[in-house]
Order: structure tokens, then C-alpha cells, then sequence
């Protein structure tokens, strides 16, 4: 989010402070939003977690995203790519399956943690495809990358800013990105609905909300700075250096987007049983 507000800071003439909130599956960062007065100048980012998983994985959540937050714009989409051990005796998503089930539970899939989007990505691909496939979270990507490398775990879905740097520099193979469309910087790496696992979609998606009532004309100018943001050339190159895709789509399409998502991974978390620490 630090390159689009630095653009609209200057397009503003307004300085935004960031702040940043730690704290499991972005509740504190959340909530200080929906207390938050609906003036304009308490933001937040909102993302496929907080907006979309945490619904059905907190079943005591202290907020409801229609009630309690205005959604801004969805601001990027970042593309997960499913990865392997160099080691592993397969070369592609085909090979993979069929070596997973002649292995059932022998395989160990890493993450950055539960209700992530990496090990929700997992067990969507699990459901989708029957294999048997052990999850290990960890308290964020670098342990289980490195583990990835050393052969500890063999599976991965990651981010491709996180994963992509290693499977280019050959310590890890990619099999596979969770995009509808390969991603720009990997173009011989196919989509994993594409080589063979049809329908099979995990992005990572985020963007600006705020609190709940927030004045029409605050929103609309919101959602002009954001869009006028995104379409500045050296926004649009840094954040493709970044492996993110642009969206820069209005309330209501972020509206949609989240209500989309939402029962997708509730079925993911009741039938693979996913709980957070």
C-alpha cells in the first residue's frame, strides 16, 4: 500500500501515516477501523483474510465487513504459485497428483501460517484433486521456504514476491501459478487450472476500506485519488516489479469481490476443518 498512498499523498497535498497494526489474521488493524469516525482521514487496508476468510475461520469475529466497514477499492491482486522441492521426482501439477497419491500422507505442504491463503490454497488443491497432502504452518514464509529448499517440506504455496526470487534462481521448482492468467514474470510457468486442475483459482487480494458510513462524497473522491493513483506509469511499473496486478475497481466491484470469495473459502474451511493457532 506504501507505493499507491505516497502517490496519492502527492496528488493530495495530504500526508498519510502509516501504521502499522501486528496481530493475528489483522484484527487489531480491523477494528481500529470500524471504531474509527467516518470522515475520510482513518484508512485501512483490507485484505482476502481479513475481508473474506476470518468469517469463517473466527466464529466469534467482532465485526461484519457490510456493517461495519466501507469498502474503498480493491487495489491489487497477487498471484500464488504452487512450488516443490528440486528434488521431488516431478515436473509438473499431473506429476505431482500422481506422485501424491501413490504417497498418500508422505508429502508435507508449508505456510506461512493457518488461514493463510497458502494453506487454504493447499487444501482447496487437496479437495480438488484427492490427495493426501500434510500441512505444516509456520510463523511466516522464510522458515518454510528455507525448509522448502533443504528438503524438510516438499510443497508450497506461496506468494510469487516471496517464492518467485527461489524459483528463479533454481533452488525450488514451480509447477504451477493460482492466477486465471500466467504471471507476467514467469510466462512458461502455466496456470494450474491450465495443466489440469480445471477451475482451480488463490489470489492474494487487498485494497483501502473504512469505517461503515462513510459520506458519498468522501468515498467518491477516495475512489478517484485511488484510480487517478493507479494509473500513474512508475505506480503501474513498481508494482509490477512486485508481481502484482492492478485493480484499482470501484466500491461495488470490491463489494462483489468480497462477497464472492466469502462462502468459496467457508466450504474450503468446514470441509478441510482448518482452525487457526
Amino acid at each position: 500500500m506504501r507505493i499507491l498512498l505516497a502517490q496519492m499523498s502527492q496528488q493530495m497535498g495530504q500526508p498519510f501515516v502509516v501504521e502499522n497494526k501486528p496481530g493475528g489474521s489483522y484484527l487489531l488493524g480491523t477494528m481500529d477501523i470500524v471504531r474509527s469516525a467516518p470522515d475520510g482521514y482513518t484508512l485501512g487496508y483490507g485484505n482476502i483474510v481479513s475481508l473474506a476468510i476470518n468469517r469463517s475461520l473466527l466464529p466469534a469475529l467482532p465485526y461484519d465487513v457490510e456493517r461495519d466497514l466501507t469498502l474503498v477499492s480493491n487495489v491489487t491482486y497477487v498471484f500464488n504459485m504452487l512450488a516443490v522441492n528440486k528434488d521431488l521426482p516431478v515436473h509438473n501439477v499431473m506429476d505431482l497428483i500422481a506422485y501424491a497419491k501413490k504417497n498418500p500422507g508422505k508429502l508435507t505442504n508449508g505456510s506461512s501460517g493457518n488461514g493463510t491463503t497458502g494453506h487454504l490454497g493447499g487444501e482447496l488443491f487437496k479437495m480438488m484433486t484427492g490427495v493426501d497432502i500434510v500441512h505444516v504452518p509456520y510463523k511466516g514464509s522464510a522458515q518454510a521456504i528455507n525448509d522448502l529448499i533443504s528438503g524438510q517440506i516438499q510443497v508450497m504455496f506461496d506468494n510469487v514476491p516471496s517464492i518467485g526470487p527461489h524459483v528463479k534462481a533454481g533452488r525450488v521448482r514451480g509447477l504451477g501459478v493460482s492466477s486465471p492468467r500466467r504471471a507476467a514474470s514467469f510466462p512458461d510457468i502455466p496456470t494450474i487450472d491450465e495443466a489440469g486442475v480445471r477451475g482451480y483459482e488463490t489470489n492474494s487480494w487487498g485494497g483501502i476500506i473504512g469505517p461503515a458510513k462513510l459520506p458519498k462524497e468522501i468515498l467518491t473522491r477516495l475512489t478517484s485519488e485511488i484510480h487517478a493513483a493507479l494509473r500513474v506509469p512508475s505506480v503501474v511499473e513498481r508494482y509490477r516489479a512486485l508481481d502484482s496486478e492492478i485493480d484499482g475497481g470501484t466500491p461495488e466491484e470490491f463489494l462483489a469481490l468480497v462477497r464472492r470469495e466469502t462462502p468459496k473459502w467457508a466450504a474450503v474451511v468446514k470441509r478441510s476443518g482448518a482452525k487457526l493457532d
